[in-house]
């Protein structure tokens, strides 16, 4: 009820606009940063995947060549020499690598042969046992010469640290804490201009719109016709006011008017301004009524 009665819908457009504002600024000037981050890990990873891969092929003198970034999430692994191996110890290897590295755990890897660039084996590793796909892992594949391709799948150019979103956070945290407390002073300031706005009338202050009187701290709660009353005697303090201007001015657009209404609510009046007797509410027999203020 708090958060809901804080903030109005423009409020909540411009919490969303700043939200935007951060992810896509952060997005603009980190993407290349963080791929780049993410790149270098990968080939990193990569290129222990080859070594070991070539260890278990009993070759120790043959290169690993240079892992190749065939786009942002899609990356070649290649060899110097041709190799054999069981499909296997390839995802074995490659599953302890991207591990290590902390790399994203749902990936696609294909064997692809280089004579014809035709597939010999691929599988796909999600991070969860019922959609993982390892077909044939215990077919050998011959000696020949491969590249092995491994594409991180779900992987935009956009990656997000902890840190960052951490950062992000905090931010619209810090915001939400400084614009609450900004409206609540803002709160509190048009409520103090409100309350001084009021007439003096001797010891008495008068809040028309509040409908209250106040006296050494002591609040008078005064009904609508009651201010609208007061507040007419208080434009002409110590003039007689017709009883027709004051039923006309407070009763002709507020419903039926009773004949012994006007001095039931000046009988209400009097009681609630008796506390200072410098203020006296006077009938003047025949006319009408007279604020008399003597200070």
């Amino acid at each position: 009820m708090l958060f809901t009665g804080i903030m109005s819908k423009r409020r909540i457009y411009l919490y969303c606009g700043i939200v935007v504002f951060v992810v896509m600024t952060w997005l603009f000037s980190n993407t290349g940063e963080d791929h780049e981050a993410f790149s270098e890990t990968a080939k990193i990873a990569l290129r222990e995947t080859g070594h070991q891969l070539l260890y278990s092929n009993q070759d120790s003198t043959s290169l690993v060549l240079p892992i190749i970034a065939l786009n942002k999430s899609k990356y070649q692994l290649s060899f110097e020499q041709e190799l054999s191996f069981l499909p296997n110890v390839l995802v074995s290897i490659m599953d302890e690598s991207i591990k290590k590295a902390a790399l994203p755990e749902h990936y696609r890897v294909e064997v692809i042969q280089c004579s014809d660039q035709e597939v010999a084996y691929s599988y796909e590793i999600t991070g969860s046992e019922e959609s993982t796909i390892i077909p044939c892992a215990g077919r050998f594949l011959t000696q020949k010469c491969y590249t092995i391709t491994v594409k991180f799948i779900g992987r935009s150019g956009f990656y997000f640290s902890t840190q960052t979103l951490l950062l992000i956070l905090i931010s619209l945290v810090l915001i939400f804490v400084l614009d609450y407390l900004n409206h609540k002073n803002k709160l509190v300031t048009t409520v103090e201009k409100t309350y001084e706005k009021y007439d003096a009338i001797g010891s008495f202050q008068f809040y028309p719109e509040q409908h209250k009187l106040v006296k050494q701290a002591v609040e008078i709660s005064l009904s609508k016709k009651e201010c609208e009353l007061l507040a007419i005697f208080i434009a002409s303090p110590n003039q007689i006011i017709k009883r027709d201007e004051l039923t006309k001015k407070v009763w002709e657009d507020n419903g039926v008017f009773v004949g012994r209404s006007l001095d039931t609510y000046i009988s209400k009046l009097r009681k609630k301004l008796k506390a200072d007797d410098s203020i006296k509410l006077t009938n003047v027999h025949g006319v009408g009524y007279k604020l008399e203020l003597n200070y």
